[in-house]
């Protein structure tokens, strides 16, 4: 009985029945993975490309200014107020360094 309905519908299948969850797929990649996966590219090229002396802030919100580059174990060492302290290049956030670098600036 089941297979019976199965094929009848089976034979009115349209291929306009595909075309919204196409779309859907489609917007869903153009307006939140395409962006997200450009954020990254530019959060890795900027971590990649700082330097010793550079202020920056911590994705945890440490603000500091580079201290010491290890490329070995790919760290890095941020002095602050308190002290060196030593972290993954990966903790070191873009877009919280670019609002810290627009406000000394002023």
């Amino acid at each position: 009985m089941l297979t019976q309905i199965f094929f009848l519908q089976a034979g009115n299948f349209d291929i306009k029945q595909l075309a919204f969850p196409l779309l859907l797929i489609g917007v869903l990649y153009f307006f939140m993975i395409r962006p997200q996966m450009a954020r990254q590219k530019k959060e890795k090229k900027f971590q990649v490309s700082i330097q010793k002396g550079t202020k920056v802030v911590t994705s945890s919100g440490i603000h500091g200014k580079i201290a010491e580059i290890n490329e070995k174990d790919n760290t890095v060492s941020i002095e602050t107020g308190a002290g060196k302290i030593k972290f993954e290049r990966s903790a070191i956030s873009l877009e919280l360094s670019k609002k810290y670098s627009t406000e000394v600036k002023k």
